[in-house]
């Protein structure tokens, strides 16, 4: 068997990521379904985790105010590099309804990068497992280059 260091390491990285959730609104209830005992993450090797300092992963999901944003970027900022972001729902990812308040964030992506965007109002758990193996396709072709690679909408393949 040969096989680079860094194609062991993301595997290793892909096959069990641990999610710091940030349950904002509604999203949240899908989010607390998806890792519920229906759905089960668990299989892909997902652990839900309390502490910023031992996730891999931040799942934002629903409407982030200009108030909580710092709070959000705190936590991101704990989590230990790599490290990798899934913006769920559209309130996340555009403030959804509320985007023309003065209050809302425009897309989470204004305050830390996202990986994945899962669509949705509120997305339903099938579609952030969806959004969950795409992101382990992402993990699985990381190289540290300093780069990230640049964020998708969750599109199916044309295959």
């Amino acid at each position: 068997m040969v096989s680079s260091t860094d194609k062991i390491f993301n595997w290793a990285r892909k096959s069990s990521i641990w999610p710091v959730t940030f349950g904002l609104a509604c999203c949240a209830i899908e989010m607390m379904a998806t890792f519920a005992s229906r759905f089960d993450v668990e299989r892909f090797g997902m652990v839900p985790w309390a502490s910023p300092r031992h996730a891999d992963l931040m799942i934002v999901s629903g409407t982030v105010t200009i108030k909580m944003a710092p709070m959000l970027k705190r936590i991101y900022e704990q989590m230990p590099d790599p490290k990798w972001c899934i913006s769920m729902g559209s309130c996340a990812n555009s403030g959804g309804p509320f985007r023309h308040g003065y209050h809302v964030v425009k897309g989470v992506d204004r305050v830390v990068p996202v990986d994945v965007y899962v669509p949705g109002c509120p997305p339903t758990p099938e579609s952030l497992m969806f959004g969950i193996l795409k992101l382990q396709e992402k993990v699985a072709e990381f190289q540290k280059t300093g780069k990230r690679s640049a964020p998708g909408l969750l599109t199916p393949d044309p295959a």
